[in-house]
């Protein structure tokens, strides 16, 4: 495969899945999430601390993986079979290492106490669905041969472009298997078909502008953890490509709209990202001690 393509640094706002969805669901929350800096009635700091919390079903999602991840890296160098106590007791140890280091939504508003060991009992059962699943043992058997070309989680943010626009879409494993293309992505939450697919085509145009493959020989895989190992093909071709850069424009356009210097992705007034309608989401958020809205 070529060598993914490296780009310079410009402050020009960059479309991904995870911020527009910020974008769409609340645009206060997107406003602390990505601009700060440039409020002039909370500290910067406060609003950063708020940014840093976790949650367990964040935290759990992080720690799984990462520890796939690392478990990935681990078979790039060797081919040998797992020594599943050690491996199990390396997951302990993240999942105490993480949680130690974190504050929880759930504890900072609710005063709830955080087990490590309830997280890693959770993780514990995601990883174990996967190393015993029947798409496990089929990486192994006809992919590990060219571990050397697998891409795991890369370095920086996943840039490339789309249709010119400067667009984030960073995956979790891509390997390849003959002359095509997996692409895997780990999910340890609820399914959301519309929203995982979008995620999974915007890798494929990841891989199909990085590496010049043919839509026909990328295939996108939605794998989920939790509560049984299950998976979910992504069909690829050159249409739903193309129809999504023309998504990405629109929702591009449609965060330029809220910016004072589109090139210097400088906001306007906070005042014109307005508090969301939308209460569901705010009891997940936060930032919900400065807006109180619920």
């Amino acid at each position: 495969m070529n060598a993914i393509k490296k780009f310079p640094y410009t402050e020009v706002l960059g479309w991904s899945v995870s911020r527009y969805d910020k974008f769409a669901n609340c645009k206060r929350q997107y406003f602390y999430d990505y601009y700060a800096k440039y409020d002039g009635e909370i500290p910067f700091e406060k609003l950063q601390f708020l940014k840093s919390l976790t949650s367990k079903a964040l935290e759990t999602g992080n720690i799984a993986h990462d520890i796939i991840r690392d478990m990935l890296f681990r078979f790039q160098k060797s081919a040998k079979p797992l020594n599943k106590d050690k491996f199990f007791k390396y997951c302990q140890n993240i999942a105490e290492k993480y949680c130690a280091s974190k504050i929880f939504v759930e504890h900072y508003y609710g005063n709830e106490m955080i087990s490590s060991g309830e997280i890693y009992d959770r993780v514990k059962t995601m990883l174990e669905n996967f190393i015993e699943s029947g798409r496990f043992k089929w990486i192994l058997e006809n992919a590990v041969c060219e571990s050397s070309k697998w891409i795991i989680e890369p370095d920086g943010f996943g840039e490339t472009r789309i249709n010119g626009l400067k667009a984030f879409c960073k995956v979790d494993f891509l390997f390849p298997v003959g002359d095509k293309i997996y692409i895997m992505d780990w999910k340890t939450g609820k399914p959301s078909l519309d929203k995982h697919s979008k995620q999974l085509t915007g890798y494929s145009a990841w891989a199909n502008y990085h590496f010049n493959k043919k839509s026909c020989d990328i295939f996108p895989i939605i794998v989920y953890l939790s509560p049984c190992y299950s998976e979910t093909s992504v069909l690829i071709d050159d249409k739903k490509i193309a129809d999504f850069a023309l998504s990405v424009e629109k929702e591009t356009k449609e965060m330029y709209d809220y910016l004072a210097d589109a090139q210097k992705n400088v906001p306007k007034d906070k005042k014109e990202f307005p508090l969301t309608s939308k209460t569901f989401f705010c009891k997940y958020c936060n930032y919900r001690e400065i807006c109180k809205k619920i």
